[in-house]
Protein backbone atom coordinates (compact mmCIF):
# COMPACT_ATOMS: atom_id res chain seq x y z
CA UNK A 1 0.00 0.00 0.00
CA UNK A 2 1.39 3.37 -1.05
CA UNK A 3 2.23 5.79 1.81
CA UNK A 4 -0.14 8.75 2.31
CA UNK A 5 0.72 12.05 0.62
CA UNK A 6 2.00 13.66 3.83
CA UNK A 7 4.63 10.93 4.27
CA UNK A 8 5.73 11.29 0.65
CA UNK A 9 6.05 15.06 1.17
CA UNK A 10 8.08 14.46 4.34
CA UNK A 11 10.46 12.25 2.35
CA UNK A 12 11.06 15.07 -0.12
CA UNK A 13 11.63 17.60 2.65
CA UNK A 14 14.05 15.23 4.43
CA UNK A 15 16.07 14.84 1.23
CA UNK A 16 16.44 18.61 0.93
CA UNK A 17 17.43 18.94 4.61
CA UNK A 18 20.18 16.30 4.55
CA UNK A 19 23.10 18.57 3.51
CA UNK A 20 22.43 20.96 6.41
CA UNK A 21 21.77 18.21 8.96
CA UNK A 22 24.76 16.22 7.78
CA UNK A 23 27.21 19.06 8.39
CA UNK A 24 25.70 19.90 11.77
CA UNK A 25 25.59 16.35 13.12
CA UNK A 26 29.02 15.33 11.84
CA UNK A 27 30.52 18.51 13.30
CA UNK A 28 28.84 17.81 16.65
CA UNK A 29 30.20 14.26 16.80
CA UNK A 30 33.75 15.20 15.77
CA UNK A 31 33.73 17.95 18.41
CA UNK A 32 33.04 15.18 20.94
CA UNK A 33 36.05 13.15 19.82
CA UNK A 34 34.42 10.91 17.20
CA UNK A 35 36.53 10.31 14.09
CA UNK A 36 35.29 11.80 10.84
CA UNK A 37 34.90 8.32 9.32
CA UNK A 38 32.68 7.18 12.16
CA UNK A 39 30.69 10.42 12.14
CA UNK A 40 29.89 9.78 8.45
CA UNK A 41 28.00 6.68 9.55
CA UNK A 42 25.14 9.16 10.08
CA UNK A 43 24.92 9.41 6.30
CA UNK A 44 24.94 5.64 5.81
CA UNK A 45 28.68 5.19 5.16
CA UNK A 46 29.52 2.06 7.16
CA UNK A 47 32.89 1.59 8.86
CA UNK A 48 32.54 -2.17 9.34
CA UNK A 49 31.65 -4.99 6.95
CA UNK A 50 28.42 -6.92 7.21
CA UNK A 51 29.03 -10.48 8.44
CA UNK A 52 27.60 -13.28 6.30
CA UNK A 53 24.86 -14.32 8.73
CA UNK A 54 21.35 -13.43 9.83
CA UNK A 55 21.42 -9.83 11.09
CA UNK A 56 18.97 -8.14 13.46
CA UNK A 57 19.14 -4.35 13.56
CA UNK A 58 18.26 -2.57 16.80
CA UNK A 59 17.87 1.20 16.84
CA UNK A 60 17.60 3.40 19.95
CA UNK A 61 18.09 7.10 20.53
CA UNK A 62 20.86 7.10 23.12
CA UNK A 63 22.40 5.36 26.14
CA UNK A 64 19.33 4.23 28.05
CA UNK A 65 17.48 2.79 25.08
CA UNK A 66 20.45 0.88 23.67
CA UNK A 67 21.70 -0.46 27.01
CA UNK A 68 18.20 -1.78 27.70
CA UNK A 69 18.60 -4.37 24.93
CA UNK A 70 21.80 -5.97 26.30
CA UNK A 71 19.99 -8.85 28.07
CA UNK A 72 17.88 -9.40 24.96
CA UNK A 73 21.02 -9.62 22.81
CA UNK A 74 22.38 -12.24 25.21
CA UNK A 75 19.11 -14.18 24.99
CA UNK A 76 19.20 -14.01 21.17
CA UNK A 77 22.78 -15.28 21.04
CA UNK A 78 21.92 -18.08 23.45
CA UNK A 79 19.36 -19.30 20.91
CA UNK A 80 21.28 -18.42 17.71
CA UNK A 81 25.03 -18.38 18.27
CA UNK A 82 25.72 -17.37 14.65
CA UNK A 83 23.41 -14.32 14.81
CA UNK A 84 24.83 -10.84 14.16
CA UNK A 85 23.31 -7.86 15.97
CA UNK A 86 23.68 -4.31 14.68
CA UNK A 87 22.93 -1.51 17.16
CA UNK A 88 22.53 2.09 16.01
CA UNK A 89 22.25 5.20 18.17
CA UNK A 90 22.80 8.91 17.71
CA UNK A 91 25.13 10.08 20.48
CA UNK A 92 28.86 9.93 21.11
CA UNK A 93 28.26 8.90 24.72
CA UNK A 94 26.21 5.88 23.69
CA UNK A 95 28.89 4.83 21.19
CA UNK A 96 31.62 5.01 23.83
CA UNK A 97 29.66 3.03 26.41
CA UNK A 98 28.46 0.41 23.92
CA UNK A 99 32.02 -0.12 22.72
CA UNK A 100 32.76 -1.49 26.19
CA UNK A 101 29.52 -3.35 26.85
CA UNK A 102 28.35 -4.92 23.60
CA UNK A 103 29.09 -8.67 23.41
CA UNK A 104 30.85 -10.48 20.57
CA UNK A 105 28.93 -10.58 17.28
CA UNK A 106 27.34 -7.22 18.07
CA UNK A 107 28.30 -4.10 16.10
CA UNK A 108 27.63 -0.43 16.81
CA UNK A 109 27.14 2.21 14.14
CA UNK A 110 25.79 5.73 14.36
CA UNK A 111 22.15 5.96 13.33
CA UNK A 112 21.42 6.88 9.71
CA UNK A 113 19.69 10.17 9.03
CA UNK A 114 16.00 9.80 8.24
CA UNK A 115 16.19 10.51 4.52
CA UNK A 116 15.44 8.18 1.58
CA UNK A 117 18.95 8.38 0.08
CA UNK A 118 20.71 7.73 3.39
CA UNK A 119 18.39 4.84 4.21
CA UNK A 120 19.01 3.30 0.76
CA UNK A 121 22.75 3.42 1.41
CA UNK A 122 22.29 1.96 4.88
CA UNK A 123 20.14 -0.95 3.65
CA UNK A 124 22.48 -1.68 0.76
CA UNK A 125 25.28 -2.21 3.26
CA UNK A 126 23.55 -3.97 6.15
CA UNK A 127 20.58 -5.83 4.58
CA UNK A 128 18.86 -6.47 7.95
CA UNK A 129 16.68 -9.55 8.37
CA UNK A 130 14.69 -7.81 11.11
CA UNK A 131 14.54 -4.19 12.31
CA UNK A 132 13.74 -3.45 15.95
CA UNK A 133 13.03 0.12 17.06
CA UNK A 134 13.20 0.96 20.78
CA UNK A 135 10.67 3.04 22.73
CA UNK A 136 9.56 6.03 20.63
CA UNK A 137 11.91 6.05 17.65
CA UNK A 138 9.19 6.58 15.03
CA UNK A 139 11.17 7.84 12.04
CA UNK A 140 8.94 7.81 8.94
CA UNK A 141 11.61 7.18 6.29
CA UNK A 142 13.29 4.55 8.46
CA UNK A 143 9.96 2.72 8.77
CA UNK A 144 9.15 3.18 5.08
CA UNK A 145 12.59 1.93 3.99
CA UNK A 146 11.99 -1.33 5.85
CA UNK A 147 8.50 -1.69 4.44
CA UNK A 148 9.80 -1.12 0.88
CA UNK A 149 12.35 -3.94 1.35
CA UNK A 150 10.02 -6.34 3.18
CA UNK A 151 12.18 -6.14 6.31
CA UNK A 152 9.95 -7.15 9.26
CA UNK A 153 9.59 -4.32 11.78
CA UNK A 154 9.20 -4.54 15.58
CA UNK A 155 8.73 -1.79 18.16
CA UNK A 156 9.95 -2.74 21.65
CA UNK A 157 9.39 -1.08 25.02
CA UNK A 158 6.95 1.22 23.25
CA UNK A 159 6.02 4.34 25.16
CA UNK A 160 3.81 7.27 24.22
CA UNK A 161 3.07 10.26 26.39
CA UNK A 162 -0.45 11.70 26.41
CA UNK A 163 0.89 14.63 24.37
CA UNK A 164 2.38 12.26 21.78
CA UNK A 165 -0.91 10.36 21.49
CA UNK A 166 -2.74 13.60 20.71
CA UNK A 167 -0.18 14.53 18.03
CA UNK A 168 -0.37 11.08 16.44
CA UNK A 169 -4.16 11.16 16.46
CA UNK A 170 -4.07 14.48 14.62
CA UNK A 171 -1.91 12.91 11.91
CA UNK A 172 -4.68 10.48 11.02
CA UNK A 173 -3.91 8.32 7.97
CA UNK A 174 -0.10 8.76 8.07
CA UNK A 175 -0.03 7.57 11.69
CA UNK A 176 -2.17 4.53 10.87
CA UNK A 177 0.00 3.70 7.85
CA UNK A 178 3.24 3.85 9.89
CA UNK A 179 1.86 1.76 12.75
CA UNK A 180 0.50 -0.79 10.30
CA UNK A 181 4.04 -1.55 9.09
CA UNK A 182 4.97 -3.19 12.41
CA UNK A 183 4.76 -6.97 12.62
CA UNK A 184 4.84 -6.65 16.42
CA UNK A 185 4.65 -3.86 18.99
CA UNK A 186 5.53 -4.62 22.61
CA UNK A 187 4.35 -1.88 24.96
CA UNK A 188 5.66 -1.09 28.43
CA UNK A 189 2.19 -0.78 29.96
CA UNK A 190 -1.40 -1.70 29.17
CA UNK A 191 -2.24 2.01 28.98
CA UNK A 192 0.34 2.48 26.21
CA UNK A 193 -0.98 -0.61 24.43
CA UNK A 194 -4.51 0.80 24.50
CA UNK A 195 -3.30 4.16 23.20
CA UNK A 196 -1.51 2.47 20.30
CA UNK A 197 -4.58 0.41 19.46
CA UNK A 198 -6.68 3.58 19.46
CA UNK A 199 -4.28 5.02 16.87
CA UNK A 200 -4.78 2.02 14.59
CA UNK A 201 -2.00 -0.38 15.64
CA UNK A 202 -3.21 -3.97 15.31
CA UNK A 203 -0.40 -6.20 16.56
CA UNK A 204 0.21 -4.90 20.08
CA UNK A 205 0.99 -6.73 23.31
CA UNK A 206 2.33 -5.83 26.75
CA UNK A 207 5.70 -7.40 27.51
CA UNK A 208 8.78 -7.39 29.69
CA UNK A 209 10.28 -4.05 30.65
CA UNK A 210 13.62 -4.20 28.85
CA UNK A 211 15.20 -1.44 30.90
CA UNK A 212 14.34 -3.26 34.12
CA UNK A 213 15.62 -6.54 32.68
CA UNK A 214 18.99 -5.01 31.78
CA UNK A 215 21.88 -5.80 34.14
CA UNK A 216 22.85 -3.09 36.63
CA UNK A 217 25.57 -0.67 35.58
CA UNK A 218 28.88 -2.59 35.88
CA UNK A 219 31.05 -2.24 38.97
CA UNK A 220 34.81 -1.76 39.28
CA UNK A 221 35.60 -3.42 42.63
CA UNK A 222 39.19 -2.16 42.71
CA UNK A 223 38.11 1.43 42.12
CA UNK A 224 35.32 1.10 44.68
CA UNK A 225 37.75 -0.20 47.31
CA UNK A 226 40.08 2.72 46.58
CA UNK A 227 37.23 5.22 46.91
CA UNK A 228 35.92 3.57 50.11
CA UNK A 229 39.35 3.98 51.66
CA UNK A 230 39.56 7.64 50.64
CA UNK A 231 36.03 8.31 51.94
CA UNK A 232 36.39 6.27 55.14
CA UNK A 233 34.14 7.67 57.86
CA UNK A 234 32.53 10.28 55.60
CA UNK A 235 28.88 10.54 54.59
CA UNK A 236 28.36 10.71 50.83
CA UNK A 237 25.61 11.02 48.22
CA UNK A 238 25.54 10.91 44.42
CA UNK A 239 24.08 13.18 41.75
CA UNK A 240 24.02 11.02 38.61
CA UNK A 241 23.90 12.20 34.98
CA UNK A 242 23.36 15.91 35.58
CA UNK A 243 22.52 18.33 32.77
CA UNK A 244 23.21 22.04 32.43
CA UNK A 245 20.92 23.98 34.76
CA UNK A 246 20.67 21.18 37.32
CA UNK A 247 24.06 21.50 39.00
CA UNK A 248 23.32 24.80 40.74
CA UNK A 249 20.34 23.54 42.80
CA UNK A 250 22.21 20.32 43.59
CA UNK A 251 25.22 22.27 44.83
CA UNK A 252 22.94 24.58 46.84
CA UNK A 253 21.41 21.52 48.51
CA UNK A 254 24.86 20.12 49.23
CA UNK A 255 26.04 23.38 50.79
CA UNK A 256 22.96 23.35 53.05
CA UNK A 257 23.47 19.69 53.97
CA UNK A 258 27.08 20.31 55.00
CA UNK A 259 25.81 22.52 57.81
CA UNK A 260 24.38 19.34 59.38
CA UNK A 261 27.00 16.92 58.01
CA UNK A 262 30.34 18.79 57.79
CA UNK A 263 32.06 15.67 56.46
CA UNK A 264 29.54 15.14 53.62
CA UNK A 265 30.90 14.49 50.11
CA UNK A 266 28.81 14.96 46.95
CA UNK A 267 29.89 12.72 44.08
CA UNK A 268 28.65 14.63 41.04
CA UNK A 269 28.68 12.76 37.72
CA UNK A 270 27.70 15.00 34.78
CA UNK A 271 25.93 13.42 31.82
CA UNK A 272 28.52 15.11 29.59
CA UNK A 273 31.95 15.21 31.24
CA UNK A 274 33.06 18.17 29.10
CA UNK A 275 30.96 20.39 31.42
CA UNK A 276 33.26 19.63 34.37
CA UNK A 277 35.06 23.01 34.34
CA UNK A 278 31.73 24.84 34.42
CA UNK A 279 30.49 22.72 37.34
CA UNK A 280 33.73 23.19 39.29
CA UNK A 281 33.30 26.96 38.97
CA UNK A 282 29.71 26.74 40.25
CA UNK A 283 30.88 24.72 43.26
CA UNK A 284 33.68 27.15 44.17
CA UNK A 285 31.26 30.07 43.90
CA UNK A 286 29.39 28.40 46.77
CA UNK A 287 32.51 28.02 48.87
CA UNK A 288 32.82 24.29 48.13
CA UNK A 289 36.13 22.62 47.41
CA UNK A 290 36.44 20.33 44.39
CA UNK A 291 38.56 17.39 43.26
CA UNK A 292 38.21 15.57 39.93
CA UNK A 293 38.28 11.95 38.85
CA UNK A 294 39.63 12.85 35.39
CA UNK A 295 42.68 14.42 37.06
CA UNK A 296 43.34 11.31 39.13
CA UNK A 297 42.30 13.08 42.34
CA UNK A 298 40.95 11.30 45.41
CA UNK A 299 37.53 12.28 46.84
CA UNK A 300 39.01 14.44 49.57
CA UNK A 301 37.06 17.64 48.87
CA UNK A 302 33.47 18.77 49.46
CA UNK A 303 32.56 17.82 45.88
CA UNK A 304 34.09 14.99 43.86
CA UNK A 305 33.54 15.48 40.12
CA UNK A 306 33.17 12.04 38.55
CA UNK A 307 33.88 13.51 35.11
CA UNK A 308 34.49 10.19 33.37
CA UNK A 309 32.40 7.68 31.45
CA UNK A 310 31.69 4.04 32.19
CA UNK A 311 32.10 4.20 35.97
CA UNK A 312 28.55 5.05 37.06
CA UNK A 313 28.00 1.53 38.42
CA UNK A 314 30.79 2.11 40.93
CA UNK A 315 29.37 5.47 42.02
CA UNK A 316 25.92 3.92 42.55
CA UNK A 317 27.37 1.19 44.77
CA UNK A 318 29.49 3.67 46.67
CA UNK A 319 26.58 5.94 47.60
CA UNK A 320 23.73 5.16 50.01
CA UNK A 321 21.62 7.91 48.39
CA UNK A 322 21.43 8.81 44.68
CA UNK A 323 19.65 11.63 42.91
CA UNK A 324 19.09 10.66 39.26
CA UNK A 325 19.25 13.88 37.29
CA UNK A 326 17.76 14.85 33.98
CA UNK A 327 14.62 15.38 36.06
CA UNK A 328 14.92 19.01 37.16
CA UNK A 329 15.17 20.35 33.60
CA UNK A 330 13.93 19.43 30.14
CA UNK A 331 15.83 16.17 29.54
CA UNK A 332 12.78 14.09 30.50
CA UNK A 333 14.48 11.89 33.09
CA UNK A 334 16.91 8.97 32.87
CA UNK A 335 16.54 5.22 33.30
CA UNK A 336 16.29 4.48 37.05
CA UNK A 337 16.71 0.70 36.79
CA UNK A 338 20.48 0.75 36.33
CA UNK A 339 20.73 2.38 39.76
CA UNK A 340 18.99 -0.52 41.52
CA UNK A 341 22.24 -1.75 43.05
CA UNK A 342 21.76 -0.91 46.73
CA UNK A 343 21.24 2.86 46.72
CA UNK A 344 18.11 4.84 47.65
CA UNK A 345 16.82 6.64 44.55
CA UNK A 346 15.60 10.23 44.41
CA UNK A 347 14.43 12.01 41.27
CA UNK A 348 12.88 15.29 40.20
CA UNK A 349 9.35 15.83 38.88
CA UNK A 350 10.19 16.02 35.14
CA UNK A 351 10.48 12.35 34.12
CA UNK A 352 8.22 12.10 31.06
CA UNK A 353 10.66 9.73 29.30
CA UNK A 354 10.51 7.27 32.19
CA UNK A 355 7.18 8.09 33.81
CA UNK A 356 5.95 4.47 33.96
CA UNK A 357 9.28 3.27 35.37
CA UNK A 358 9.31 5.85 38.15
CA UNK A 359 5.64 5.27 38.93
CA UNK A 360 6.37 1.56 39.40
CA UNK A 361 9.46 2.17 41.53
CA UNK A 362 7.80 4.87 43.62
CA UNK A 363 4.78 2.66 44.19
CA UNK A 364 7.04 -0.14 45.42
CA UNK A 365 8.85 2.20 47.82
CA UNK A 366 12.09 2.02 45.82
CA UNK A 367 12.26 5.68 44.76
CA UNK A 368 11.01 9.09 45.87
CA UNK A 369 10.20 12.29 43.96
CA UNK A 370 11.73 15.56 45.18
CA UNK A 371 11.90 19.19 44.09
CA UNK A 372 14.90 21.55 44.34
CA UNK A 373 13.31 22.86 47.55
CA UNK A 374 12.84 19.44 49.17
CA UNK A 375 16.01 17.75 47.92
CA UNK A 376 18.21 18.64 50.91
CA UNK A 377 15.53 17.54 53.39
CA UNK A 378 15.12 14.17 51.64
CA UNK A 379 18.86 13.50 51.44
CA UNK A 380 19.25 14.35 55.12
CA UNK A 381 16.29 12.13 56.01
CA UNK A 382 17.87 9.19 54.19
CA UNK A 383 21.37 9.79 55.54
CA UNK A 384 20.25 9.86 59.18
CA UNK A 385 17.74 7.01 59.40
CA UNK A 386 17.17 3.47 58.16
CA UNK A 387 14.96 4.48 55.24
CA UNK A 388 17.79 4.45 52.68
CA UNK A 389 18.46 0.73 53.08
CA UNK A 390 14.75 -0.08 52.98
CA UNK A 391 14.34 1.91 49.76
CA UNK A 392 17.38 0.28 48.18
CA UNK A 393 16.08 -3.21 48.99
CA UNK A 394 12.64 -2.37 47.61
CA UNK A 395 14.19 -1.05 44.38
CA UNK A 396 16.17 -4.27 43.80
CA UNK A 397 13.08 -6.43 44.40
CA UNK A 398 10.99 -4.26 42.08
CA UNK A 399 13.59 -4.49 39.30
CA UNK A 400 13.69 -8.28 39.53
CA UNK A 401 9.90 -8.50 39.31
CA UNK A 402 9.73 -6.23 36.25
CA UNK A 403 12.37 -7.84 34.06
CA UNK A 404 11.05 -11.33 33.28
CA UNK A 405 10.35 -12.59 29.77
CA UNK A 406 13.45 -11.83 27.68
CA UNK A 407 13.97 -15.46 26.56
CA UNK A 408 10.40 -15.67 25.24
CA UNK A 409 10.80 -12.31 23.51
CA UNK A 410 14.05 -13.46 21.88
CA UNK A 411 12.27 -16.54 20.47
CA UNK A 412 9.52 -14.32 19.09
CA UNK A 413 12.00 -12.00 17.38
CA UNK A 414 13.90 -14.87 15.79
CA UNK A 415 10.64 -16.24 14.42
CA UNK A 416 10.04 -12.91 12.67
CA UNK A 417 13.38 -12.65 10.80
CA UNK A 418 13.21 -12.77 7.02
CA UNK A 419 14.82 -16.24 6.92
CA UNK A 420 12.17 -17.65 9.31
CA UNK A 421 9.01 -15.58 8.85
CA UNK A 422 6.27 -17.09 6.68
Amino acid sequence: MRPPLLLRAYAGFASLAVPVLQRRLIHKLTDQGVTNARARERTGHATQPRPDSTLIWFHGASVGETLSILPLIDALHAQRADLTVLVTSGTATSAEILARRLPARAIHQFAPLDSPAVMRRFHAQWRPDLAVLIESEFWPNMIRSCADRAVPLVLLNARLSDRSVKRWRQLGAPARWLLDQFALIVAQTEATAQNLRSLGAARVQVGANLKAAAPPAPDNPALRAEMETALAGRHRWLAASTHAGEDAPLLDAHAALRQQHPDLCLILAPRHPDRADEIATLARQRGLTVTRRSAGDAPTADVYLADTLGEMGTWYRLSPVTFIAGSFGDAGGHNPWEACTGTAILHGPKVANCAADYATLNGAGGARAVTPDTLAWSVNDLLTGNAAQAMATAAIACKQAQGDGTADLARRLLSLTKDHAP
